[in-house]
């Protein structure tokens, strides 16, 4: 019996009291997020800074501060939440539909993909699409290996989960060798753009760039909406699945689909960020069960909540220098992955 399928079993907290609780620290770490960094920016000021977005006041009324907070601190803040939150729903759908306990945008090659694209211009074109190069290259890239993928599994008349699992493995790792090797073909200074830029950060974030993580998010929330009793059925199986009218290869091909759709669009914008969408879904399931309605919920709020807070920590820990945020989210996962094995050992 998985994970999922366990976790049915135990009493889980009223999600709702969860949540209500989980937007209040999300809505606490958006402040800490906004005032952080090498300006330093007080509270009031930050109030002021607000008034003049929403009350669309005059260019020449803003300051340097005011600039900075609604040009960089706000657009920076809000897409770490939107690019969490999508990490983590990709995650627990992957994880439900492959019965996958590790499953997650790196283990079928959707991240890889997104970065060889990216990869490949800064090395080799630059930015011939003027600041929209790098986020197309990175969906192009995304998609691309999601054909790969898709054109692997069409030479086998049941798409199982294992089948998925080798085949998105493949494409990731021959992605990952063209990164490498687009990488070698640069200078040293594309390289450390590179660098980076695999490593994952938050820096690019602008208000005419935000629609495009928000449009991978708002197409994951409707898929999943439309296919929670599907997800649900999932949980207790194949046979069950099929015994209720669902059809999970089929059901595995859309989630797989969305969630490249999604992952790139996610990719495009903020770079390779790792262990988001694998360790979140855990951490919501032990809180909310594995019925989908409320955990996907707890997911997205936690998933956009652990992002947000790596991304204080490294632009504060090295400040003014700043750390790439996939560093700090990677640090956690391991820590993470580490504690459940010994979790496991002990139990067993």
């Amino acid at each position: 019996m998985s994970n999922a399928a366990r976790l049915t079993l135990k009493p889980a907290p009223a999600p709702l009291r969860v949540g209500g609780w989980l937007l209040v620290l999300l809505a606490c770490v958006s402040m800490v997020s906004v005032v952080s960094g090498s300006t330093a920016v007080s509270l009031p000021q930050v109030g002021h800074s607000l008034g003049l977005l929403l009350g669309g006041a005059d260019e020449a009324r803003y300051t340097m501060v005011d600039r900075i907070v609604v040009d960089l601190r706000i657009p920076r803040m809000l897409l770490a939440i939107l690019v969490g939150g999508g990490l983590a729903l990709v995650g627990a759908l992957l994880q439900t539909t492959t019965r996958n306990d590790l499953s997650d945008p790196y283990l079928f090659g959707l991240s890889s993909g997104s970065a060889a694209g990216a990869v490949a211009v800064i090395t080799l074109t630059g930015e011939v699409l003027g600041i929209w190069t790098l986020p197309l290259a990175a969906f192009v890239g995304g998609m691309a290996s999601v054909a790969v993928v898709l054109l692997l599994l069409r030479r086998y008349r049941s798409h199982t989960p294992e089948r998925m699992i080798l085949a998105g493995l493949s494409v990731s790792f021959l992605f990952t060798a063209l990164t490498y090797y687009f990488t070698f073909l640069g200078d040293q200074r594309a390289a450390q753009s590179v660098l980076f830029w695999t490593m994952g950060g938050l820096g690019s974030a602008r208000w005419d760039n935000l629609f495009v993580p928000l449009v991978g998010l708002l197409a994951l929330s409707v898929f999943s909406w439309r296919k929670l009793g599907a997800l649900d059925a999932m949980l207790s199986g194949e046979n069950t699945a099929h015994s209720l009218g669902i059809d999970p290869e089929r059901l595995r091909i859309q989630v797989f689909v969305v969630c490249a759709f999604a992952t790139a669009c996610f990719v495009a914008v903020s770079g390779v960020i790792g262990f988001v969408g694998l360790m979140v879904p855990h951490l919501a399931r032990a809180l909310a069960g594995a019925l989908h309605r409320s955990m996907l919920y707890l997911a997205m709020l936690m998933g956009a909540l652990l992002l947000l807070l790596s991304d204080v920590v490294c632009r504060t820990v090295l400040a003014p220098q700043e750390l790439p945020v996939g560093i700090v989210t990677a640090s956690v996962g391991a820590l993470f992955v580490m504690y459940t094995l010994f979790r496991q050992q002990e139990a067993a």
